[in-house]
This record gives structure tokens, C-alpha cells and sequence, in this order.
């Protein structure tokens, strides 16, 4: 019994996987041949809301977004089901310039399915869906918190599916998002006739033209029979469907050609304005550098000659002494007390005779103005006794 329940569990998950595998190889296979379908169309008219083919593209991207999407687990502990919108919210957030919030304060849009489907339709006229899934899709961490195991934006096809939508780029999509497109009531259908393809071996016994004419007229180029047997004869009818196919794939390859050269010729004007701006960042470095290395020998020059200023001054403390000296003999008070003593040294001494010198008899030379000779003090005389002279005031010039 052991050995029996083990043997049914991995053919269950051999089953759970082989299924899991097929869906995501159909929702690429059919999201490519979508793409396809939509830039075909593009060249001949305008793709809106009423264009099956958006559609039909709208619904597979809205299954692909929603392939193994985790519910939300509320107080209760049920799990709530989830839209596409509530992960693209959260990952596109760090979309420069995005059109998130612009989706979120929509009136006439309320529930979330609604939103993602308006979002598709924003992201598309503004050329930016690949954008927006490519960084969606770097940020693992989120994407793992929103979905499974084996989803297909957690598998090696993520970077296939929005390699995909690049060329979405290319067409310009107009849109109303008031229409009816935006109800999200009921779950988007695919429609995958216009898709298939089927080729009649000549072997087979039916031999129902129409049939096989018929079954993939609704779809792109690629979906029609194009190997056809033997027992087929082609009339001038489908030979001229035949090239009118040819030509619409040389005006498709034309328009991706001039889209591409555009690009080309866009990336490289960014290239050389990055490298002019490069170019002047690199002028402007330099020329500080150069201002830098001047500024830095002025100022070792400056250095050098203060302390060639400084070697060159005396000692700090024969300054000070100097200083103090000069203070000192500028003060009115020391000048009249060396005056005195000056004059008290060259008084006469007792028993001599009285011949007094010039600078004791005229005192200092800062109190006078001028002084008259010794032979003129002697005629007038003046000079009666010497401590008279000392002790009167100072004499004025004649």
C-alpha cells in the first residue's frame, strides 16, 4: 500500500508538472504570435479597443500576468483572490515618471482588475510596457512574494515574454479608457483560432479546401496553410493572396528597419552627448587640479618666507626687554627723574671752580626749546649759583 500511494503521488506531480509546462509553453507560443498579429495590423489601420486582435492580446497578457498568482490572506485566515494590478503596483512603483498613481485616482475606474486593464492600455499608448514588466521583473524579491512556484514570470520565459512586447514599441495605440474594455466583472477568454495552423500531409483523404482555407482566415499571415500538398492546385487567386502577403511582410520589415534606424541614430546622439559631457567634466577637473597645484605653491611660498621672517627677528625675550626698556623710557615721570639725577651728577664740587657743563646748566633737551651758550650765560650773569638753577622751574629762551 506504501509502495502504491508513493508510486500515484509521483505520477501526480509528474502529471501537476507536465500541465504546468504545456500552459506556459501555450501563453508564450500565443502571446508571440499576438504580437505578431497586432504589428501586421498596425501597418493597414489604427489598433483601439475595437481591434480583435488587441483583444485578444489584452486577455493573454492579463493570463500571463495572472499565471500562479498568490491570494491574499486576510484576518480570518482565508485566502482572497488577487489581481495582476496589486503585483504591478507594488513592483512598478520604481518606474521613473510611471503612470501608477494616475491609475489609482481614476474615477471611473474602482475595482482592481479594472486598473490592471487600464494600466495595459496607458503603458501601451506611452510605448512603455516592456519598460514596466522588465523592472517589475528584476525585482525578484516582490515578484517571489506575489507568486508561485513555476509561474511564468518566475521562470526562464519571463525574460523571452518581455523581449516580446519590445517591439510593441513600434505602433501607436489609441485608446479609450471609458469603454467597455475595462470592466473586470468576468475573466478575460482567449481566442486561439486565429492562431492555428494546420498543414494537410498527402496522405490525407480529406481534400476540403475551403476547410482548410478557412480555418486560420481570421489570423496573422503565419496562421494560414501555406504547405500544401500535392493533389493543391494554386489558381491566380492564391497566387495573388500569396504576394500580397510578401508585400505586406516587406512593408512590415520596412517599418521595423526605419523604427530601428530611428532607435539606432537616437542612441547614438545620447552616446555622443554622454561623451561630450565627459569630455567637459574631464576639462573642468583638470583645470582645478591646475588651480589646486598653484593655489598649494603659493601657499608653501608663504610658508617659506614667514619662517624665513621669523629666523630672521631676534629672540622672543630680548624683544620683551626692549620693549619694557622703551616703555619706560618714555614715561614723563622716569624722563624727569633721570633729568634730575643727571643734573644733581654734574653739580660742582666744594673747593673747585664753579664751570658747569652745557647739559647741566640747560637740563634736558626734550623740556627746551633752545638753549643759549655758555659765554652768554656768563656776561648776563645769569648763572648766580648752581642749585639756584636747579631748584627753580626751568629758565625760557631770551
Amino acid at each position: 500500500m506504501a509502495s502504491l500511494s508513493l508510486g500515484l503521488n509521483l505520477t501526480r506531480k509528474k502529471s501537476i508538472s507536465r500541465n504546468t509546462a504545456v500552459e506556459k509553453k501555450n501563453l508564450i507560443t500565443v502571446c508571440r504570435f499576438s504580437v505578431k498579429t497586432l504589428i501586421d495590423r498596425s501597418c493597414f489601420e489604427t489598433i483601439d479597443d475595437s481591434s480583435p486582435e488587441f483583444v485578444n492580446f489584452a486577455a493573454i497578457l492579463e493570463q500571463i500576468l495572472s499565471h500562479r498568482l498568490k491570494g491574499q490572506i486576510t484576518w480570518f485566515g482565508y485566502e482572497s483572490p488577487r489581481s495582476f494590478w496589486d503585483y504591478i503596483r507594488v513592483a512598478c512603483n520604481k518606474v521613473p515618471h510611471n503612470c501608477i498613481c494616475s491609475i489609482e485616482n481614476m474615477e471611473n475606474v474602482s475595482s482592481s482588475r479594472a486598473k490592471g486593464r487600464a494600466w495595459i492600455r496607458v503603458a501601451l499608448m506611452e510605448k512603455r510596457l516592456s519598460e514596466y514588466i522588465s523592472t517589475a521583473l528584476r525585482d525578484t524579491r516582490t515578484t517571489r512574494r506575489f507568486y508561485e512556484d513555476g509561474a511564468i514570470v518566475l521562470g526562464e520565459e519571463s525574460n523571452m515574454f518581455a523581449g516580446m512586447l519590445l517591439g510593441l514599441n513600434a505602433i501607436d495605440f489609441s485608446f479609450c479608457l471609458r469603454g467597455e474594455g475595462l470592466d473586470g466583472t468576468f475573466p478575460a477568454v482567449i481566442d486561439y483560432t486565429p492562431y492555428l495552423k494546420f498543414t494537410q500531409s498527402s496522405d490525407s483523404i480529406s481534400s476540403d479546401e475551403e476547410e482548410l482555407r478557412t480555418l486560420g482566415s481570421s489570423g496573422s499571415e503565419s496562421s494560414t496553410p501555406e504547405n500544401i500538398g500535392p493533389p493543391f492546385i494554386m489558381d491566380e487567386n492564391s497566387w495573388y493572396n500569396k504576394c500580397k502577403r510578401v508585400e505586406q511582410k516587406y512593408k512590415l520589415a520596412l517599418e521595423q528597419k526605419g523604427y530601428l534606424e530611428e532607435l539606432v541614430r537616437l542612441r547614438e546622439a545620447q552616446l555622443s552627448e554622454s561623451f561630450a559631457q565627459n569630455k567637459l567634466l574631464i576639462q573642468k577637473i583638470e583645470k582645478s587640479s591646475e588651480n589646486h597645484k598653484l593655489e598649494k605653491q603659493q601657499l608653501e611660498y608663504i610658508i617659506l618666507e614667514l619662517q624665513h621672517q621669523l629666523k630672521s627677528f631676534p629672540s622672543l625675550e630680548h624683544l620683551s626687554a626692549e620693549i619694557s626698556l622703551s616703555q619706560t623710557s618714555l614715561d614723563p615721570g622716569n624722563l624727569q627723574d633721570d633729568d634730575r639725577k643727571k643734573d644733581e651728577a654734574h653739580l660742582p664740587i666744594e673747593g673747585k671752580e664753579e664751570t658747569p657743563s652745557l647739559l647741566g646748566l640747560c637740563g634736558s633737551l626734550t623740556s627746551m626749546a633752545s638753549y643759549k651758550s655758555l659765554t652768554s650765560l656768563k656776561s648776563n650773569e645769569c648763572l648766580t649759583s648752581p642749585i639756584a638753577d636747579i631748584t627753580s622751574p626751568g629758565l625760557s629762551p631770551s
